[in-house]
């Protein structure tokens, strides 16, 4: 995600392309005390494309919207000017882990930036997300639960797996990280007293967001191939050096659709002609699905009225 932030607007996107405008008015929690995490709602001021620009929101007849119009005007001008300049730095260096039994860093739950409060407050079970639990597979997964095909849940049972490491009273840690990679521990959820303000070298956190030893030989398998079906997500990492890039993008052409939708946020490409092929796959495959839907348009006399629910 990058965005663009100013007094009370900010431009959020997550493919460099469509762009959402928010405006909220920061004095509602200006007398909340700064330790204690907040979360208000926020008004669109508005989505832009280049393609197709600026569509509003809905639009308030109050004097404090002015106000709110006046910040997401500001956003949106900085937007006009800036948006080819993505992807920004990532600038959201203090992490939040989940711990394994051992207090070693086992999976990433959560991120912000430096000047960002820390949530305490919430869950710290680690999920696979739910793209994952719809179209991620492995073998690996299949030896491990005996199901086999479209049955095998490889989301769900990495989610599980991940979640048993963690314990029966899973912990989980907040950590600066530090430019060398290590990471100065801060508050903690279920933490014990001595974990805190610790320093934990580069090489004790999971490099890919997950950590890979410490399993079986197909749990460590499992895991790898979910790190693998990661590649056009891992791709948008700053830090990759040369050989891992390569070795993502290589992965990442598998999943065509993915990396046509977040190419503009990678920092570098180093064998364009693979990236490139997946793209236009990515094309490919958008074109034959519209075909499709076109060619299923059914007759007007042969469409059955329904109720559509929408949520």
């Amino acid at each position: 995600m990058n965005i663009i932030t100013h007094a009370g607007a900010e431009a959020v996107t997550t493919d460099g392309l469509h762009w959402d405008i928010y405006v909220r008015d920061p004095e509602l929690v200006s007398d909340i005390a700064d330790h204690i995490p907040v979360q208000t709602s926020e008004i669109r001021y508005g989505s832009w494309s280049q393609q197709a620009g600026l569509k509003r929101g809905a639009i308030y007849p109050s004097e404090d919207f002015r106000i709110l119009e006046q910040y997401g005007a500001q956003v949106y001008a900085y937007l006009l000017q800036h948006h080819t300049d993505v992807p920004f730095p990532l600038r959201d260096t203090t992490e939040l882990w989940l711990l394994d039994q051992q207090g070693r860093p086992l999976g990433l739950l959560n991120s912000t930036t430096e000047n960002s409060l820390l949530e305490l407050d919430c869950f710290i079970d680690w999920r696979a997300g739910q793209d994952c639990h719809r179209n991620f597979r492995s073998s690996s997964a299949e030896t491990l639960t005996g199901l086999t095909g479209t049955d095998c849940q490889a989301g769900q049972y990495l989610t599980q797996l991940v979640n048993e490491r963690a314990g029966p009273q899973p912990a989980a840690q907040w950590f600066r990280r530090c430019p060398d990679g290590s990471g100065i521990g801060l508050q903690g959820i279920h933490l014990q007293d001595e974990l805190e303000n610790r320093t934990l070298p580069a090489g004790d956190f999971p490099r890919y967001f997950l950590r890979e030893d410490g399993w079986s030989a197909s749990q460590q398998q499992l895991v790898r191939d979910f790190l693998a079906w990661l590649a056009p997500c891992q791709l948008l990492l700053q830090d990759l050096d040369r050989p891992a890039r390569q070795r993502f993008e290589q992965l990442a052409a598998t999943r065509a659709l993915e990396v046509d939708r977040h190419f503009r946020l990678y920092p570098q490409v180093l064998d364009r002609d693979t990236i490139q092929a997946a793209r236009v796959e990515a094309a490919l495959r958008r074109d034959e699905t519209q075909t499709e839907r076109e060619d299923e348009t059914m007759a007007t006399y042969y469409i059955e009225l329904n109720v559509t629910r929408t949520n």
